[in-house]
């Protein structure tokens, strides 16, 4: 099994939490962000994590932890309940097509030639710093998001944990969005102690 990967990329993080639950081996093959040459050749898109589960390749975070969830069942990701994973894939869409946009959308102000539109940024900041409580919310009386471990906690801590902690060498601008805007308030506890948790947990 070959993971294809780059430094900082909150995307693959998903992935490396993931096999690393399961137990997988791996090998890692790091690419360089500006020459995206390899993954292209292999998955014929530029964009990264890629897996190669003998000879299967799977692009995007997302499909790559349902496909290791399908193929490699120890260690769940998913709940087996046809609801409560329903449930989970709710909020693993809601985090990648909705959440994401407001991170995304300052950042994008902020590459501008132009002055950036500050109303926008200040309506998608709000967006994320109202979001920290229904994370919070979820994790009221749980470890994690949906109770156990699961691939909900792999979509969503490689973002939410530049609520708490950012590396000083990691300076990408998307990184340092999730800095700012993400503020942990005394009534986000639990939300600091999941990223705390989390953050002790093994990666590939």
């Amino acid at each position: 099994m070959k993971l294809y990967r780059a430094p900082w990329s909150t995307n693959c993080e998903r992935v490396a939490l993931a096999l690393a639950h399961k137990q997988l081996a791996v090998e890692s093959v790091w690419i360089d962000y500006d020459d995206r040459s390899l993954v292209e050749r292999v998955s014929g898109q530029g964009l990264v994590p890629v897996l190669d589960d003998d000879g299967a390749i799977v692009c995007d975070s997302s499909v790559i932890l349902a496909h290791l969830d399908a193929r490699h069942p120890q260690a769940p990701l998913y709940p087996a309940e046809p609801a409560r994973r329903a449930e989970l894939e709710t909020f693993v869409d809601w985090f990648n097509l909705v959440w994401k946009r407001w991170p995304n959308a300052i950042a994008s102000e902020l590459e501008r030639a132009d002055a950036p539109d500050e109303s926008a940024i200040a309506a998608a900041a709000a967006e994320l710093r109202r979001s920290l409580d229904r994370f919070t919310a979820l994790l009221d009386g749980r470890d994690y998001l949906f109770g156990d471990f699961s691939a909900a906690d792999c979509v969503a801590y490689p973002f939410l944990k530049f609520a708490g902690r950012r590396d000083p060498a990691d300076d990408e601008l998307f990184h340092v969005v999730l800095d700012d805007h993400q503020p942990l308030e005394p009534r986000h506890a639990p939300l600091a102690a999941w990223i705390e948790r989390v953050a002790t947990r093994p990666q590939a």
